[in-house]
């Protein structure tokens, strides 16, 4: 393919135009080749696509906010309920620099898998990700660079938060229509993958549970109301079956298992989050069909700069809304290239929701925004956070020999009842739950049965 010349005589509709055809492989050099070689990318994109300023033409710049007084100058780079929160709810957005280190956009091991394990994957007879040999992905994004819909989403299900294990400590604050903080919970989430390990020993593999793809627990420890109320999630490889969905429920003191297709209904009372939503990928791969490439273009989006080490258990402010309690202060910046998605829930008869949009960045196949659709194909819900190593001048919060990387925060909301649900990764919260990171013990102190009914009766 020949790279396309950028000249600044092109229109922004011109460029998106342009973006749409060459996507995933940049604009004035081949995306995935340039950070191979240089660990960058910014000799991959013209200067509209990394800097707000140019595409602005000097109407937002860097550290400006972005408001209803100019949102419209920037209207084609927000998903639809982005901007709907800052033109009519008074949300703001500050604008940070371009990220153009690419090691910078995900965990070290697993970008540095990335590139190592390039051109091992491919879909088995039955439609999962395997090696060459037919043996478990061995870990990284399995299709790097990839503009088709089903690889992007195989990479994102193949791994959630991109490290071997994660424990995160997180804060709910869910928002009425009216601007009123009407419930909060203290929860913590825990994951961790059996296979495609790149830190924890046994690696590549867990041998013990090499059929499985990721055990999961939700547990929720604070009001009094719901501490102990708890969720198990064991997912087998194969992405056509459905996840063994086990709870633990206060009121009777024991684990039950749940119906495990029951994915689209609140875990607790006024969340507007699902089991389903889970990094845009909550389900099993093949439950969801119709993967498709719908568009693409360049976003503001939150991948860098959302952790705020200045608050000693990383929370963040909020401001907007009726009541000023509707969002976390919020940074977005230029992301060149996005690829839309769409996917279908076919494996789901009574879903409430007919598709859902994902907007992927191409540089490291992550999710940046997500919209589902009810059954009338009226706009039903959205996702946006950020992510962001957590590294802010002197502070560190480190991962072995390198900073942190994962989400600071999310946004959940409903278009049809305005409600909103406000999550935050804190630092700890009591009973002495922290954020932790590829910690092997995640598993007997979270991840089993016995862990469900100790922590249920703490």
């Amino acid at each position: 393919m020949t790279p396309l010349r950028w000249s600044s005589r092109l229109s922004r509709r011109a460029l998106l135009r342009h973006g749409a055809r060459f996507a995933g492989a940049g604009l004035l050099a081949p995306l995935w080749p340039t950070i191979a070689a240089t660990g960058g990318i910014g000799k991959a994109y013209p200067d509209e696509l990394l800097s707000v300023e140019a595409y602005t033409k000097g109407r937002i710049k860097t550290g400006d906010f972005i408001t209803a007084a100019n949102v419209e100058h920037v209207k084609d780079l927000l998903e639809p309920a982005k901007y709907h929160h800052v033109a009519k709810m008074g949300r703001r957005l500050k604008v940070v620099p371009t990220t153009t280190d690419w090691m910078k956009l995900g965990p070290w091991e697993y970008l540095e898998a990335t590139l190592r394990h390039q051109g091992q994957a491919r879909f088995d007879d039955t439609g999962n990700v395997v090696t060459a040999d037919g043996q478990p992905w061995i870990g990284g994004h399995p299709f790097p660079g990839s503009d088709n819909a089903l690889e992007l989403f195989a990479g994102l299900t193949l791994s959630w938060g991109r490290h071997d294990a994660n424990l995160f400590a997180m804060r709910e604050a869910n928002v009425a229509d009216g601007g009123n903080v009407d419930y909060r919970y203290d929860l913590v989430w825990a994951e961790l993958s059996p296979v495609g390990r790149l830190v924890l020993d046994p690696k590549p593999y867990w041998n013990k549970h090499a059929d499985k793809l990721r055990f999961n627990t939700v547990v929720y420890t604070a009001p009094e109301s719901e501490r102990g109320a708890s969720y198990l999630n064991i997912w087998p490889y194969d992405q056509h079956q459905f996840p063994e969905l086990y709870g633990y429920v206060p009121h009777f003191r024991r684990v039950r298992q749940f119906p495990t297709n029951q994915r689209f209904e609140p875990l607790v009372a006024g969340s507007a989050l699902y089991l389903s939503d889970a990094w845009a990928a909550g389900d099993p791969l093949h439950t969801w069909g119709n993967y498709r490439v719908v568009g693409r273009q360049p976003l503001l989006a939150g991948v860098s700069s959302g952790w705020n080490p200045d608050h000693p258990n990383w929370e963040h402010a909020v401001h907007g809304g009726p009541k000023n309690q509707s969002f976390f202060d919020s940074v977005v910046e230029m992301v060149p290239e996005t690829i839309i998605c769409e996917a279908e829930p076919t494996g789901f008869a009574r879903a409430p929701v007919s598709k859902k949009r994902v907007w992927f960045d191409v540089r490291n196949g992550m999710p940046v925004a997500m919209v589902t659709y009810d059954r009338q194909g009226l706009p039903f819900r959205s996702f946006d956070g950020c992510y962001s190593l957590y590294e802010k001048n002197a502070q560190r919060f480190m991962n072995g020999a390198h900073p942190y990387w994962s989400w600071t925060y999310v946004h959940a909301y409903e278009f049809q009842t305005g409600r909103i649900t406000r999550l935050e990764q804190v630092r700890e919260l009591p009973g002495g739950h922290r954020t932790s990171v590829n910690d092997g013990s995640i598993y007997e102190k979270y991840l089993t049965h016995v862990a469900l009914q100790r922590l249920g009766r703490v």
